[in-house]
This record gives structure tokens, sequence and C-alpha cells, in this order.
């Protein structure tokens, strides 16, 4: 009886572990089906009553399990009423996310320029076991990356001191990095940056914390797979109102303004575009755009971008773009165009 009693306390344990692994609202499992995989799976035999009665607690205690009910018999009582008793079917355990949802987060991660290559594997398989057998089955053909990206294995450490500071109000220090031709990380310089974090933001694949450089009174974006020996300290952080660009800051305009996460001011910026790149205007810009003197082919469009991401961004589609205004943005971006067919020059 002694080694019965435990068997049975997991009894229903099991059961429920059975309707994680097996079911969803497309698989749904008889209690007899229950029994067997009970058998086959733990070596566990239980009548149809214990099943039913053990299911019954389960839904008690508030699991999200839903069932059909079958008519089982319709019979004559002892007063002489009819009565008709029910038994209990198709059970399965309601997601807290869909099979669609758990696939978005999942290419999320694999698309994601800046989780090292194992904590990404990890996090998937994790993400993997919030569904059940089914869908680990489908996910088995989702083309996983190499392991090619540079690694920064402080990186989970980093967002976790960084949201620390930011729910304490808490500065932070410290070493900002960039790659070397070794493909590792090497510090920019001997003093450590201190910082006022404000916000953590992710885009074009890449994690940025949004903050102040105490020195400064500006907002600055640091690459979070870039920094590295991160302490936090105990001196308060400058108020966000006191930063230019912080009193009124938003930060879906930030991200819109910033499309490179380039540090600076915003200033408003004409440009003439060919209409065949519209989707990626829009992409890029939002909503938040004027367009005027529109013809077939062409037209206008005003927005307001900080100059840096501009000239960044004006270069990449150079062959459809071209800056109007303001008149040293257009220049330094003729002057850039000039220096690179200056590079293919024999």
């Amino acid at each position: 009886m002694a080694q019965t009693a435990p068997a049975k306390k997991m009894l229903i344990m099991n059961i429920l572990d059975i309707l994680k692994r097996y079911t969803d609202e497309e698989h749904k499992l008889s209690q007899k089906q229950i029994m067997d995989i009970l058998w086959s799976d733990y070596d566990m035999a239980a009548d149809r009553k214990t099943v039913a009665r053990n299911l019954s607690n389960l839904m008690a205690a508030g699991y999200p399990i839903e069932c059909r009910d079958d008519v089982a018999r319709t019979y004559i009582n002892k007063q002489g009423k009819k009565e008709t008793s029910y038994i209990l079917s198709d059970f399965y355990l309601e997601r807290d996310f869909t099979d669609a949802e758990l696939r978005l987060l999942i290419d999320s991660l694999l698309f994601s320029k800046h989780i090292p290559y194992s904590q990404c594997k990890e996090l998937v398989e994790k993400l993997e076991g919030l569904s059940n057998r089914y869908f680990k089955s489908r996910v088995r053909f989702i083309s996983t990356m190499e392991e090619t990206k540079p690694k920064n294995p402080q990186l989970f450490y980093t967002i976790e001191i960084i949201d620390e500071a930011i729910a304490a109000g808490k500065q932070v220090a410290f070493t900002y990095n960039e790659y070397g031709t070794d493909k590792k990380l090497h510090s920019k310089r001997e003093r450590e940056y201190i910082v006022n974090p404000y916000q953590m933001a992710a885009t074009n694949g890449r994690y940025y914390l949004i903050s102040n450089y105490d020195k400064y009174d500006n907002l600055a974006n640091y690459r979070m797979d870039r920094i590295t020996n991160i302490r936090l300290l105990d001196t308060p952080i400058k108020p966000k109102e006191q930063v230019q660009g912080g009193k009124h800051f938003s930060l879906p305009k930030h991200m819109a303004e910033h499309l490179y996460m380039f540090s600076g001011e915003s200033i408003p910026v004409t440009f003439r575009i060919k209409k065949i790149i519209m989707n990626d205007v829009i992409d890029w810009f939002g909503s938040d755009i004027a367009f005027t003197d529109e013809t077939e082919d062409e037209v206008t469009a005003r927005v307001t971008v900080n100059w840096s991401a501009m000239r960044h961004w004006a270069l990449q589609y150079c062959r459809h773009v071209r800056v109007l205004s303001p008149p040293d943005l257009a220049q330094t971006i003729k002057e850039d165009l000039q220096n690179a067919l200056n590079n293919y020059q024999d």
C-alpha cells in the first residue's frame, strides 16, 4: 500500500499532463482514451469512474477543461419519474495561446538579430512547451538559423538590470562595445558610460535602450546586445522632462523619427519619391506623413525624422528618392553618392 498511495496521488496530475500533451480544440479525448494513455504512458491503471472524478475535480479547481455531455441512458426512477443520465466525453484543455500566436512568437525569436543562438533555441523550446505534441510536430519544419550570429551572453542579464533600474528610477553604468575584425566585442573606451534609462524598445530585429547620457541633455539610443558589465547605481535618474525631447516623449513617435535608432534631434524633411516604393515609405514612416504634388509616377513627401536616419534611408533608396530640404541634408547626400561613385572608379 505504501507504494500505491503516491501513485494514486499522482493520478490527477497525470490526467492533467495528458490533456496538456494530447488535446486542443481539434484533438479531444474520451474517458476511455485517457485510461488507455494512463496505462501506456504512465503504467497506471484507472477505471472510468476514477478518471471521471479526477476530471471533475480539475474542472472544479478552475482548469480550463472543456467537454461534451452525451446522453448515457433514460430511465424511470423509484418515484416513477423519467430521468436522464449523462456521460462526459471529448475532453480538451483550452490554451492560453493559439498555435498561430505561438508560431508568431517563435518566428519573432528566429528572425531576431540580437538574441544569441543558444538562448533563442532555449526560448523556442519553452514556447513549444506551451502547446501540445501536434504543435511540436509542425514546428519541426520551421527553418532555424545557423549559429553564426555574434554572441553576447550577458544580454538577458542586461535586460533584467535595466528593467530594474527603470522601475526604481536609478542610473546604470556599463561598458559599450563595438565589433572588431575578430568578430568579438571590444570596449569603445576605457571609461564606463553612465546613463539615465527611460525605455527599452525593439526595432529592425534589435533591442535598444532609450536613455540620456548623463553628461548631455539629449536622448540617446544604445544597442543592448553591445552592452556588457552593466551595474545598477544608487544615484537617481535625471527626470525625463529635463532632457531634450523627453517632456512630451512618445515611443511610437520616437521610433518613427529614428528609423535606424540614430541619436539626435528630429527635423522636417521634404523629399520626392517614385510611387513604386510607396509601400516601403509607409512601412518606414507610418501614417504620419504628408503627400503633395502628386503625378502619375511621383509624389512629394514630408516627414519629421532624425537627420542621420534620413541620410541613411535616402542612400538606401537612392534610385527612387531625392531629398529636397533641408539643403544641408540634400548636399550631404549628394556628396555621399559622389564618394560612393568614386569607390567604383578604376
